[in-house]
């Protein structure tokens, strides 16, 4: 497991966390978090205490633990008990305490949002919006990032359709969509933009999310037609509708001498709107 080691604050305390290249998540050292929202005047013990309350009860996220070297105020590395963010998030309920009802509240508010977008999907849109405006992107690229979920879900629900499964597979499909029109993995194109947990479309120019969404929509197209009966047949037209998107790509090249395979991120061209407002 490739790790950065690094440290954030929250609530002015500092919180260790390792960032994994592999599988592309942070993990924070829950005894810090710990410290700071039980307020427990020995951490250890609580989060002994309460590890232990999470194994009685068969918690799932008691399986999760991850053990990690961090850096200790003695300038030693010791193994300590870390959990991915969803995790940190599931061992937060269980700790009774006023600084921690605020999470409590949140999670609460996010479930309650997915079961009415369930309803209506048209709210999941609506929130997306909203939230990319905050974030301070331009209301043109919100309505072709908005434009790409469209065309995303279409491709997922013909890759159910095809009996491909969600999670690896939808993965690996995705990666040999993105290598035939970008000619980089998705986890090289996220490298190339420097990017870790972000999303890699999120930081995607506009021209770069026209042409994802072309090889998504293609794939859904050819596969529609070719109907695919196995995972290898789905792998193929993935390529093939990447390729489409590849070709479109290396003749708007040719005619602009210019990549739009870009190092931008999101940070960039955010700053590059406001540049041209001003």
């Amino acid at each position: 497991m490739k790790q950065e080691n690094s440290i954030i604050l929250f609530n002015q305390k500092e919180v260790r966390r390792y960032w994994s290249e592999d599988n592309e998540q942070w993990y924070f050292s829950i005894i810090d978090i710990v410290a700071i929202l039980s307020e427990s005047s020995n951490p250890k013990r609580y989060w002994s205490d309460l590890k232990s309350k999470l194994k009685r009860e068969g918690s799932q996220v008691y399986e999760n633990i991850v053990h990690l070297k961090m850096l200790a105020p003695d300038g030693k590395k010791y193994k300590t008990d870390c959990f991915s963010t969803e995790d940190l998030l599931r061992a937060i309920q269980s700790i009774p305490s006023p600084k921690a009802e605020p999470f409590k509240l949140w999670l609460a508010k996010v479930g309650y949002e997915r079961i009415e977008e369930t309803e209506d999907p048209e709210l999941a849109f609506d929130r997306a919006m909203q939230t990319y405006l905050k974030k301070g992107y331009s209301k043109t690229w919100i309505n072709q990032r908005l434009k790409t979920i469209e065309v995303r879900k279409e491709l997922t629900d013909e890759w159910n359709d095809r009996g491909i499964k969600e999670g690896l597979e939808y993965a690996i499909l995705t990666d040999e969509i993105t290598k035939a029109w970008a000619n980089k993995s998705i986890k090289e194109y996220k490298k190339f933009k420097g990017l870790k947990k972000q999303n890699l479309r999120d930081n995607m120019t506009n021209l770069e999310l026209v042409l994802n969404m072309l090889a998504e929509a293609s794939t859904t197209e050819i596969s529609q037609k070719k109907r695919p009966t196995n995972f290898n047949e789905s792998k193929k037209i993935a390529q093939e509708g990447g390729h489409v998107a590849g070709t479109a790509r290396k003749e708007i090249e040719s005619k602009t001498g210019e990549s739009i395979v870009s190092s931008s991120n999101a940070k960039d061209f955010k700053i590059e709107d406001k540049n041209k407002k001003e």
